[in-house]
């Protein structure tokens, strides 16, 4: 298995040059970190509300510090070599984002976790996942419309001022989860350590090698777009498909897209774990009906959404806060706000079910 994965990424590279081989492995070294340490964002959120365990969420932000203190400084230094995930604060943004935070609390998975879960043969993911590429798609084909709703200029946190104010208000946050969380939820497993130090050191040899943070949502409505163009499909009535930029990736080769590559990694990545382990395959226990309809609808749900707040957990919240896009504070208040919908919403729709 391992040479095969070797003779890909070899492959990739001779294809489509030695980045797009490096960033293929990058995304397989995600999948196998978040897999491998069993570490997302969806389940963290989860367990912080529900269960006031703030040790998942404060992973996730000494993470983000720890790339904020190397990505912060490269893209002061790199001119227009490098870019942030910098982007808009509008009234879009910010409903788009509560309404992916509810949804990807129905279907346990936010973008990553969506792949990573799918790429593991969880079968409510393997079903969502397609469904969220197609809102992907359809969220992108209708942006412009959704931001012309208002939006301020995009505010970037820059320079020494701007690391500073990016590591205290992640103390902050740390601070109230701290506050919030039951007595011992500080103290971070093992496992936990591991995933944030891989995820942190990945994240930021992506940055250096794509030019661009770690991302997820685009590369799934790509791949729509490129099949509804393959079938004779007309994007030119879409601002954001028909833009010059877009345009090109979609009649190009799929190996040159970074985002793409990153997400075929997440996939494969997890499904090395997965086989490593046990073989593919996840237990979901015996749904109704309409609980399958809610993954179908819930999986729409969060690539449109995603698309409308310009990010998932990964491109906005992660990303965004880590090169200094103030979007991604509003993104992480909005999504976590609607994280407490989702919680109410999931077993009202039959998804928590005794094994």
């Amino acid at each position: 298995m391992l040479v095969l994965v070797a003779a890909v990424v070899l492959s990739v590279a001779l294809i489509a040059g030695p980045r797009s081989g490096m960033v293929l492995l990058i995304g397989l070294g995600f999948g196998l970190t978040l897999e491998g340490f069993r570490f997302g964002f969806t389940g963290p959120w989860r367990r912080m509300i529900l269960e006031r365990d703030a040790s998942g969420l404060l992973a996730q932000l000494l993470a983000i510090a720890i790339v904020a203190m190397a990505a912060l400084p490269l893209l002061a230094a790199s001119g227009a070599e490098l870019k942030g995930a910098h982007a808009p604060i509008g009234l879009a943004m910010i409903g788009g984002a509560f309404v992916f935070g509810a949804a990807m609390q129905i279907v346990l998975g936010c973008g990553s976790g969506t792949l990573v879960n799918a790429g593991s043969g969880n079968v409510v993911s393997a079903l969502a996942l397609p469904f969220f590429a197609i809102g992907s798609f359809a969220g992108a084909y209708h942006l412009s419309w959704w931001t012309s709703l208002g939006s301020l200029p995009v505010i970037v946190l820059e320079g020494t001022s701007g690391l500073g104010i990016t590591l205290l208000g992640l103390a902050g946050v740390a601070g109230v989860a701290l506050l919030l969380g039951r007595k011992g939820s500080h103290r971070l497993p093992a496992r936990y350590w591991g995933a944030l130090l891989a995820l942190a050191a990945l994240a930021i040899l992506h940055l250096v090698v794509a030019g661009q943070p770690w991302g997820v949502v685009y590369g799934l409505g790509l791949w729509v777009a490129k099949g509804v163009v393959a079938m004779g499909g007309d994007l030119s009535g879409s601002v954001f498909w028909s833009a010059s930029s877009n345009a090109a990736q979609v009649q190009a080769s799929l190996l040159t897209d970074v985002t793409s590559l990153t997400d075929l990694g997440l996939i494969g990545g997890a499904a090395l774990v997965a086989w490593w382990r046990a073989g593919l395959g996840s237990p979901v226990g015996i749904l109704p009906a309409r609980a399958w309809v809610a993954v179908i609808v819930a999986g729409l749900v969060l690539g449109y959404s995603s698309r409308l707040a310009l990010g998932c957990n990964i491109g906005a919240f992660f990303s965004g806060i880590a090169t200094g896009s103030a979007h991604g504070w509003v993104w992480f208040a909005a999504a976590f706000a609607g994280s407490f919908v989702g919680i109410r919403l999931r077993p009202m729709l039959g998804l928590e079910v005794r094994r």
